[in-house]
């Protein structure tokens, strides 16, 4: 079998008219392949015509293999077991009968005897061994529950997985076993990600863009390189054929400048007179021959420069990148930004989450915090926003600080981002509140959509507009898992601006590559032993 997959000239359009994929030819065989893209280009309508879930204008989608899926967003209906979860409910509920003297012979029949061992092996090998299936899906965190539904694809054996954001709610152990589940896979997999580690995994990248679709061989860093030097040409030949039509544009203006003297010069040569009608007339033939010959050869040069400039541009994405610099914040170096004392924090009847902290962040200092999920990150950023009161020692904060969580929750769902953000700046005007947003690519009627019809990035992208362009900048930001809902393209723009930013930074994140890129200079782990 050649490919598990296939797209062959899909077309598809959004009910208003904009068409997404247009002529789109893409195969999926026993490779892994990560599929990237701008947040809005259409990843997930492509994941939906893939599966049937939408079915194409024109064109065909092929399926020859079984495809076994993984949804970005898992939500077990209530009352719902693992085992449920896992996709193994009733073979699992079939031996069970069995084991209890109470099986049919179709249970008999049916009964997949290997089971048992083949669902210990697949949850011991994302790191939830010993999981029992009774137990209700509703007690398992988000990371546990997508690694609890790929352990169930594992065991259903299909020829393709297909993975929507696999590593969204995970930490970086969880991280790395996925990674490690998909590199002794045997069968194909389309990984749908930002996870730029887990892409570093792939066996090729296709990557969708307002103009279609690329396929790249290897891995995410290879990817990256061919990108950018495509990019870089694409740039450098548009404006070699923008300045090759205009050179022509001015050479055709000039020949047509010469020709008008020349004519003029030989109407004046004709008013003198004394020269045979006969010789005026073949002058005038052959002024008119080269004239003609002249416009022919003008207008194809013209026409192929102008073919030139079209083939050029249409090698060039037209699309508005999110680019930003932060305000100055004006921290001192030597100011005392946060500091925690001898910090211990447990939940009425609980253990100790965080134990004997002390931490201290100085000036314009970066720290990352990590460790394992409930492992203490989140209650830490709670305390280091003064939402939660340690059990005892102290947390002193010494300067204006703000928080971006995943879920933004500063912004409200029945609110417009220009709403939004004078609630938050009350001191600014409107045309201040929407100069703004347009920094952040919410231009003009963007500024007045609704913030619960926005996609995950885009509320990111608002929370930090509102949060940053305030008349008092925050000199500590605390970000929380920032990257998880960006794509790559806005990834890079915040890491950029988060380089130049002159302020304090505590950020909690599994993205390896986001630390390193911001600058971080220290790392705190949590865990079970939560110091400094």
């Amino acid at each position: 079998m050649s490919a598990f997959l296939t797209l062959d000239a899909v077309r598809y359009a959004t009910p208003d008219g904009h068409t997404l994929f247009d002529n789109l030819t893409l195969a999926f065989g026993a490779e892994r392949t990560g599929l990237v893209g701008r947040n809005g280009v259409g990843k997930t309508t492509l994941i939906r015509l893939m599966l049937g879930e939408l079915a194409p204008a024109s064109g065909a989608v092929t399926v020859r293999g079984r495809v076994g899926v993984l949804r970005q967003a898992l939500s077990p209906p209530p009352g719902a077991r693992v085992a449920e979860l896992l996709g193994v409910a009733d073979p699992l509920d079939r031996l069970a009968r069995i084991a209890a003297g109470q099986g049919t012979d179709d249970d008999f029949a049916e009964a997949d005897w290997a089971l048992e061992s083949d669902l210990a092996q697949a949850l011991a090998d994302v790191g939830l061994a010993g999981l029992d299936p009774e137990r209700p899906a509703a007690e398992l965190s988000g990371g546990q529950a997508t690694r609890a539904a790929l352990a169930g694809l594992l065991v259903s054996r299909p020829d393709l997985l297909l993975l929507d954001e696999p590593t969204n709610n995970l930490d970086v152990e969880a991280r790395a076993l996925v990674a490690q589940v998909l590199a002794r896979w045997k069968g194909g997999a389309i990984v749908v990600s930002h996870d730029r580690g887990l892409l570093r995994a792939m066996d090729r990248i296709v990557e969708l863009t307002s103009l279609g679709a690329r396929v790249y061989g290897g891995n995410y860093d290879l990817y990256a390189a061919r990108k950018a030097e495509e990019e870089a040409a694409a740039a450098r030949d548009l404006a070699e054929a923008e300045r090759s039509l205009a050179r022509v544009a001015r050479e055709n203006q000039q020949a047509r400048e010469r020709k008008e003297r020349r004519d003029a010069a030989g109407r004046r040569f004709a008013a003198k007179g004394g020269t045979p009608k006969i010789v005026l007339g073949a002058m005038a033939e052959r002024a008119e021959n080269s004239g003609a010959r002249g416009q022919l050869l003008a207008d194809r040069q013209a026409a192929a420069a102008q073919a030139e400039l079209a083939d050029a541009q249409s090698r060039v994405e037209r699309t508005r990148r999110l680019a930003f610099d932060l305000p100055s914040c004006g921290l001192p170096a030597g100011r005392t930004v946060l500091a925690f004392e001898a910090v211990s924090f447990a939940y009425p009847g609980g253990p100790p989450l965080i134990r004997d902290l002390d931490l201290r962040l100085t000036g314009p200092e970066r720290v990352a915090v990590t460790g394992p999920n409930g492992g203490g990150k989140t209650t830490l950023i709670r305390l280091a926003t003064g939402d939660l009161a340690p059990s005892s020692g102290q947390v002193s904060h010494g300067v204006p600080a703000a928080l971006l969580d995943q879920r933004t929750a500063m912004l409200r769902d029945d609110e417009t981002l220009a709403e939004a953000f004078r609630r938050l700046n009350p001191e600014a005007s409107e045309n201040t509140a929407r100069a703004a947003l347009a920094r952040f690519l919410f231009r003009n009627t963007a500024a007045d959509r609704q913030v619960g019809s926005l996609s995950g990035g885009e509320r990111l992208r608002g929370a930090l507009a509102c949060v940053l362009n305030g008349a008092r900048p925050p000199q500590l930001l605390i970000l929380d898992e920032p990257t998880n809902h960006l794509d790559l393209d806005s990834i890079a723009a915040v890491e950029a601006a988060l380089r130049g930013y002159d302020g304090a930074i505590l950020v909690v994140s599994h993205d390896r590559d986001f630390i390193d890129a911001i600058g971080v200079t220290r790392t705190l782990r949590l865990g079970s032993d939560a110091r400094s």
